[in-house]
């Protein structure tokens, strides 16, 4: 393993980190009394400032909670920081976004829900956008299997994956792409975010694609990245390219979109998603695509109806 792909992984561990420290309700606990009442505040952190917050009314259950809380965000703490450490032994900097970026992942955030209920239609996920927002959110469905809502968070990975600030500033390479497939994958195949090593078949049509080979794969994603043609361009370059190769067992299309944004975004020039209502007409256009290599007409729908300026 390179050090680009330890890198990636490790800052995915921290992000996810991150993820459960934000979640935890912790701090210096400070008991407030008005009008014979008390009141729990607690006292963090916050980027070297002290911020104080309004917890609730006392009990002894939210007290006890915030106490064994402090314990859980003092372990995920010292994981962070032996991440951190891991990370500058591999020489890893972390650089400022430009301007244009941190605006586009704003928007990606403030879109995300909608973007995955979308993308989770696609692959035939039974699901609502309500639903989706409340898996999102770590809440409860009904009427869903597992399996749907599996998809859907593996889906919220992939997606806080590539909006991670570290991580967009990447190359949008190979192992990026293999790390989003293994993700949006995770718990389903063995293999996920590996090259498929056997043929598989496409509905709809009768066409098959090749055996993927790395050094292949690798060249061929390089040499769209070095093109001299425009951010949109290289993007739905990368999607195409990717969906067609079918490099991955399962999860192709997914995987497809949210590597061809993990490039738009870096780029700081919008974002792709397929529309509920054009689906249909996505996959349709997709098996000609496949069947002819006629790139002209997909194209031209993923630019009119699929891509969202910023």
């Amino acid at each position: 393993m390179d050090n680009q792909v330890q890198i990636l992984d490790l800052l995915n561990q921290k992000k996810s980190q991150e993820v459960e420290l934000n979640k935890l309700i912790y701090g210096t606990i400070e008991v407030r009394e008005k009008d014979n009442k008390k009141y729990i505040y607690t006292h963090i952190k916050e980027d070297g400032l002290q911020a104080t917050r309004y917890i609730g009314e006392y009990n002894d259950e939210l007290y006890n909670l915030i106490l064994n809380n402090n314990i859980k965000a003092k372990e995920i703490k010292k994981s962070i920081r032996l991440i951190e450490k891991k990370l500058k032994e591999l020489n890893y900097v972390e650089e400022e976004l430009p301007s244009e970026v941190s605006i586009n992942i704003d928007f990606a955030r403030k879109h995300l829900a909608d973007t995955i209920y979308k993308q989770a239609i696609l692959e035939g996920v039974a699901t609502t956008l309500s639903d989706t927002e409340s898996i999102i959110e770590g809440g409860k469905v009904n009427d869903m299997s597992s399996e749907d809502i599996m998809k859907v968070v593996n889906l919220k990975h992939a997606w806080e994956f590539i909006l991670n600030k570290n991580v967009i500033l990447n190359k949008s390479d190979y192992n990026i792409l293999c790390t989003i497939n293994k993700l949006v994958e995770e718990g389903f195949y063995y293999s996920a975010g590996k090259l498929r090593t056997t043929p598989v078949k496409i509905g709809g049509t009768n066409w098959t694609p090749d055996i993927p080979i790395e050094s292949m794969v690798k060249e061929e994603i390089n040499k769209i990245l070095e093109s001299n043609q425009s951010a949109i361009e290289k993007a739905i370059n990368l999607l195409l390219y990717s969906v067609k190769k079918q490099m991955f067992l399962d999860g192709n299309k997914r995987t497809s979109v949210i590597y061809a944004n993990h490039y738009l975004i870096g780029k700081g020039k919008g974002i792709i998603v397929i529309p509920v209502e054009k689906i249909d007409k996505y996959k349709s256009l997709l098996i000609k695509y496949y069947e002819t290599n006629d790139e002209i007409e997909i194209k031209k729908f993923l630019i009119d109806e699929c891509y969202i300026r910023i």
